[in-house]
């Protein structure tokens, strides 16, 4: 008997012992993944994402995104995210050469209009309703029409991070007041305000094409629709009663043609890129540029203090005889997450966390602080950022907005346009450009 309790009281003990061991140890908790217990999550037990973005350089802008992207792999432990940062640039053809090969990555930036809906037509992608829909408050945020370009069949597969208007005229207002000059407004103000710059060796205004689509984009989207208006354009697209060899056409690339023949841009202008045409203003040697609206965050991060005072924006001169409205800017909806097809399960409930990261409502007032415009409903404290940025604001918000050609063209026709205008910038015969135009459109509508 005695020795059947002292063998009971010894087990007890030990009991206790192990109990004791066992709570110094793990303090209630084995789990590997508790952050908490300062252990190291295993790579193995990570979800693997993959994002690609072009927020690459050093302006507000970009800066602001990375900062976010940063933050969310710190919140989230449990994942593994593989970032592609891809300059603007390369950033296009990077995401077709994925998409011809049916390797997207499973969330990436996405630019809205034709891109978009190619790769929603090819199954590439996949709606974001249902993330939508599970966040009233961040899809009610968003101001009228601001999904239209990221929406097909009905289905929505974007949400817009930022507003771009394209076609912006940045100008130098001491360099024009010091040759007795104002901002123009109208065609013969513009070539005038080119004859005299250039006659003090003053850049009029700084052009770089070496991505062809500035010319395009900025130049050539504003300018175009002042001389045909956007419902010749919206019809062209749509190969409905016009063509790109219209005579409104044809003139409007004349328009453009003779800003290059009468010296407005610095010679080699195809082989400069955006950038180092930016560098070209920010240090004085030219009184303008045409650019977007992202141009701001870069002038900002680059340009001197006196540069920025002196910087004004307008939008581009009216042209004689137009059928556009003049007091417009070509902009569109700007990029926005998308979300490969291929993901699914866990994987695609953190997918989804990271693009309401990437856009939603606190993405949106990061954004416009950090001198960005958004098409989200989001007041905007002028203390926050820059002068030059307010003005932008200002600007936009006092004019209509009007197509950007790339973002309704095909993929060919907008190529073949792109490398048109570096040919017709150079001399190329308006009629032959306008031509291959029209059957690109064409040809591509018929794919």
């Amino acid at each position: 008997m005695l020795k059947n309790k002292m063998r009971w009281s010894q087990m007890v003990m030990l009991v206790m012992m192990l109990t004791l061991v066992l709570a110094g140890c793990g303090g209630g908790s084995t789990s590997p993944s508790d952050s908490s217990s300062g252990a190291k999550v295993d790579p193995k037990s990570k979800i693997q994402l993959t994002l690609w973005h072009n927020f690459t350089g050093e302006d507000l802008r970009a800066k602001a995104m990375r900062g976010i992207i940063e933050q969310f792999k710190k919140d989230n432990t449990n994942v593994d995210l593989q970032i592609q940062a891809i300059p603007p640039d390369a950033y296009r053809q990077r995401l077709k050469a994925v998409a011809a090969a049916n390797e997207m990555p499973d969330v990436f930036i996405m630019h809205p209009g034709t891109i978009a809906k190619e790769f929603s037509a090819a199954g590439l992608i996949q709606p974001l309703d249902g993330l939508l829909d599970a966040n009233k408050d961040w899809k009610d945020g968003y101001m009228p029409n601001s999904f239209d370009d990221f929406t097909f069949d009905g289905k929505i597969y974007s949400a817009p991070m930022g507003l771009s208007p394209t076609s912006i005229l940045y100008y130098n207002e001491k360099i024009l007041a010091d040759n007795g000059l104002t901002v123009p407004k109208t065609w013969d103000e513009l070539l005038n305000a080119v004859k005299t710059l250039k006659s003090k060796n003053i850049i009029p205004i700084a052009l770089g094409n070496k991505a062809p689509w500035l010319a395009q984009s900025s130049i050539l989207s504003s300018l175009a629709d002042r001389v045909t208006g956007t419902e010749w354009f919206n019809k062209a697209v749509a190969q409905d009663g016009a063509k790109f060899t219209d005579p409104e056409f044809v003139k409007a690339l004349e328009h453009l043609q003779e800003l290059a023949t009468v010296g407005a841009f610095q010679e080699g202008f195809n082989a400069i890129d955006g950038t180092q045409m930016e560098q070209l203003y920010s240090q004085g040697k030219a009184a303008m540029i045409i650019e977007g609206g992202w141009a701001v965050t870069n002038l900002v991060a680059t340009a001197p203090q006196e540069v920025l005072d002196a910087t004004g924006v307008a939008v581009l001169p009216s042209i004689p005889g137009g059928k556009g409205d003049p007091n417009s800017v070509s902009g569109a909806i700007g990029v926005g997450p998308a979300l490969s097809s291929k993901v699914e399960g866990d994987k695609k409930k953190i997918a989804e966390e990271l693009i309401l990261a990437l856009a939603g409502p606190e993405a949106q007032k990061t954004t416009l602080e950090a001198n960005q415009l958004v098409s989200f409903k989001v007041d905007l404290d002028k203390s926050k950022v820059n002068a030059l940025f307010a003005k932008l604001y200002d600007l936009v918000n006092q004019v209509k907005r009007t197509p950007v050609y790339d973002a309704k063209l095909t993929s060919g026709a907008t190529e073949v346009v792109n490398n048109g205008l570096q040919e017709l910038l150079l001399g190329g015969k308006a009629e032959d450009i306008a031509k291959k135009i029209q059957d690109a459109q064409e040809q591509g509508l018929k794919e």
